[in-house]
């Protein structure tokens, strides 16, 4: 798979990346973080998938996107978590390109929003006129839980031997983390926590870790992708998927002996009070 169809994938939801659990606190600098300079341009159609960059120098490459791309992005949102906002929000398509004033430092994995992501807040507020307000409702969620109380981890799902933090320092260190493809996972050396946070883009709801199992685990996951991209893809680029694979329902549970129960839970949610359509530069 191509870097460029990955992100465009990422940006429709289409994997999931490894996302801001409740148990995790976002930390946002007290400085407000802006572009130093953004053009947005309205598409007179959509084409194909969306694009999102980021690239050196602190900047922001955007193309065929809609208001609730940039706002997703910027508040490190699940697309179920976005509630309100009129019709042109999903539907009409900007091409953004933006720069902050210097590079933006790399952060972590669930060490909260980058300084990209902090300035497409503020370019939601002053360009879009965004004002939106943070909630927390009962909705449907996934309780990720033990496939029989007090069993045992299935065939596929392995306490790790690797250490992660030692292989980071190596010059050529061995894979760790969480490596998502079509109707496929190989997760090494990182808690179920991450899984379960990981598997919210798959499954449209916010996923909760409720195994029990401490530690880190090695697994890989094969099954058949609930959704596929719509649109071309780029040349020469094809989606191996196996049409007898099992459903994601059922290799959670046949493959590490787990279970996704659907329950009902506390979700965060973003309630757009107001947005207006840019105008273009």
């Amino acid at each position: 798979m191509t870097r460029r169809l990955l992100i465009a994938l990422l940006a429709a939801g289409l994997i999931a990346g490894l996302r801001l659990s409740a148990q995790q606190q976002e930390v946002v600098p007290t400085a407000p973080v802006s572009f130093e300079v953004a053009s947005i341009k309205p598409r007179p159609k959509s084409e194909g998938e969306p694009i999102i960059r980021r690239q050196p120098g602190g900047r922001l490459d955007a193309q065929n996107v809609a208001a609730w791309h940039l706002l997703t992005l910027a508040y490190q949102l699940q697309s179920f978590q976005l509630v309100g906002g009129p019709d042109w929000v999903n539907k009409d398509r900007f091409d953004i390109l933006a720069k902050l004033e210097g590079d933006a430092p790399t952060v972590a994995p669930g060490g909260g929003p980058d300084q990209i992501a902090l300035a497409t807040r503020a370019l939601l507020a002053d360009r879009f006129k965004l004002v939106i307000r943070k909630e927390t409702r009962e909705l449907d969620i996934y309780a990720l839980i033990m496939a029989r109380p007090g069993g045992k981890p299935g065939p596929a799902l392995k306490p790790s031997t690797t250490d992660c933090a030692a292989e980071a320092r190596k010059s050529e260190p061995a894979f760790c983390g969480s490596r998502q493809n079509f109707g496929h996972i190989r997760f090494v050396g990182m808690p179920l926590l991450t899984f379960a946070n990981g598997m919210a883009g798959q499954l449209g709801r916010v996923v909760v870790d409720r195994t029990g199992l401490t530690g880190n685990w090695d697994f890989e996951l094969t099954f058949l992708p609930p959704r596929l991209p719509t649109g071309p893809l780029p040349p020469g680029v094809t989606i191996p998927v196996d049409p007898n694979a099992p459903t994601i329902f059922t290799a959670v549970q046949e493959q590490l002996g787990l279970k996704l129960d659907s329950t009902k839970g506390p979700v965060d949610v973003w309630v757009i009070d107001s947005i207006e359509k840019p105008a273009p530069d």
